[in-house]
């Protein structure tokens, strides 16, 4: 009877722990996907609202998608022409985001339509998070390297002086493969030419901040041994024979005493009493028509068929951003769109083709300050060079592959409703205090957002968020909010898209691209 009795009261505990367990993981449910405000934007009538609340509306979508997939079929021509479109800094949520701002929920940028899509992997070979230095190293020259250094493998270690002069460990781009085939090739950034991302076409160094002689003296290296980034421009191996060169950076390749900059009247950041500019010009063959231009009108006046080599660079700095072009009427410097349409006019005059390598730069400068207003902007006007590049170029003879570096912090979070402004707000948090859609894991927005000695986020709703600089909020403070570490996208249209699918290394891309359109020393589709 006792035994009975104990085992009654056993089973009786076990129904209480179990039905406590069971309302645990009930309040837990609701604690993880709370009841959203009754104050719920509804769905814009130009979203289609009353046919996406039927069911008929996403079966068909989806047939239609399902056919569309059904009926592609493979591109095995030889890629003509290459175009390699990066987005610097370019993650998911950022094209997402972008998206949104640009259309809508609904409505991809240009380059979600392409037909493949596959993910790269970007580490370096010492990080888990990369820089633009080596992946560039990784996409561009098929060799995975060390963070910090270009065009050089991984037995060379950041800001060695040494290490990066033996030629054993330089590797070589799909530029200067191209250039070997008998095609063009060319640079087209919104950055400084000598940055990291471009300077993966053309440099080795062991260190990505190298772009001029002081740089390098700087730290305690001899420019008389160790060539800086715009040096490689001018008498590098590559870089001499790219046909067109486009974007900023006049201040590497002037003397800091030399007053000479064509916009400014000053002086640039050099050392060594050089204008590189004059010397690039005065580097081809006699008889070579070299041309150097550093405003949008002189760009467009450029004829294709009367220019051998054209260098371009239209601030002493980084391009300016779009919205800031836009607001302060900067009507002398070029649109990404613009310069990618003079450098493919240049570049198709060569009957075998060309690879032109072209970079959303100022995507990734934005993040780094939190400021994504500029990010997204960036992210549209890259979109729209892409657009014009494949409307302009037959997928039957031109691969244009799209893809990012690395990632970034930048969140897109909380329970905005349908057709909401991606910048506003998304919730309310235990606070009390409003939340916003875009935030980032880390950066200069902790100060912003943040009363550091109350130790409480400040009210949103009290800040002008109208503003295109706008300073988003981040969890922790940084002077520069920090790269990510997952996978990019990458998207590919024209013959032999279909090999960008899949999950891969990075260092792939290259060798797919080569073995696209027949260049290089691998495996090619011509064989």
């Amino acid at each position: 009877m006792r035994t009975a009795v104990q085992s009654l009261c056993v089973i009786l505990l076990f129904h209480f722990v179990a039905s406590a367990s069971l309302n645990d993981d009930y309040d837990s449910d609701k604690r993880y996907h709370p009841r959203l405000p009754d104050e719920v934007e509804p769905i814009k009538a130009a979203r289609n609202a009353e046919q996406e609340q039927t069911i008929e509306y996403w079966r068909n979508q989806a047939k239609a998608t399902v056919e569309k997939h059904v009926k592609r079929k493979e591109n095995t021509n030889i890629a003509k022409n290459v175009i390699m479109f990066l987005g610097d800094g370019m993650s998911i949520a950022t094209v997402a985001l972008a998206r949104i701002h640009a259309g809508g929920e609904e409505k991809p940028l240009y380059f979600e339509e392409f037909p493949y899509v596959g993910m790269a992997k970007t580490y370096c070979v010492d990080y888990q998070v990369p820089d633009s230095a080596c992946t560039a190293t990784a996409y561009l020259t098929g060799v995975k390297g060390n963070m910090d250094t270009i065009g050089v493998n991984a037995h060379v270690q950041v800001a060695d002086c040494v290490a990066g002069l033996n030629r054993s460990t330089h590797t070589s781009s799909i530029g200067q493969w191209a250039i070997d085939a008998g095609k063009d090739a060319g640079i087209v950034t919104t950055a400084r030419v000598t940055h990291a991302s471009p300077a993966g076409m053309y440099a080795h160094t062991a260190f990505r901040d190298w772009e001029n002689d002081k740089y390098v003296k700087d730290d305690g290296c001899d420019p008389a041994l160790v060539d800086d980034i715009a040096e490689q421009l001018v008498y590098g191996e590559t870089a001499p024979k790219l046909r067109v060169i486009l974007g900023g950076g006049r201040r590497e390749f002037m003397d800091q005493n030399l007053d000479q900059d064509y916009e400014t009247g000053k002086g640039g950041y050099r050392s060594d009493g050089r204008n590189l500019i004059n010397e690039w010009l005065r580097n081809g063959p006699v008889g070579e028509n070299r041309t150097f231009v550093w405003k949008r009108s002189d760009l467009m006046a450029v004829d294709p068929h009367r220019t051998d080599r054209l260098l371009g660079m239209f601030e002493p700095g980084h391009c300016a951003y779009n919205l800031d072009k836009v607001e302060k009427q900067l009507d002398e410097e070029p649109t990404l769109a613009e310069m990618v349409d003079k450098a493919t006019d240049i570049l198709r005059t060569n009957p075998d083709g060309f690879f032109l390598f072209v970079e959303g730069g100022r995507i990734d400068h934005a993040h780094h300050d939190n400021r994504a207003k500029y990010a997204l902007d960036e992210t549209v006007e890259f979109a729209k060079a892409i657009e014009l590049a494949r409307k302009k170029f037959s997928e039957e003879d031109t691969l244009i592959v799209v893809t990012s570096d690395h990632s970034h912090s930048v969140s897109f979070a909380g329970y905005a409703s349908r057709g909401k402004d991606v910048y506003s707000t998304a919730g309310t948090g235990k606070d009390g205090l409003p939340y916003m859609t875009i935030s980032y894991a880390n950066g200069p927005g902790y100060k912003k957002h943040v009363d550091v000695d109350a130790g409480v986020r400040l009210d949103v709703r009290q800040m002008d968020t109208s503003k295109s600089n706008f300073v988003f909020p981040a969890m922790l403070p940084k002077d520069s909010e920090t790269h990510g570490g997952e996978d990019v996208a990458v998207y590919a249209s024209g013959p032999w898209s279909h090999l960008f699918t899949g999950s891969y290394e990075q260092n792939v891309l290259p060798h797919m691209m080569a073995y696209a359109s027949c260049i290089g020393r691998g495996m090619k589709a011509c064989d």
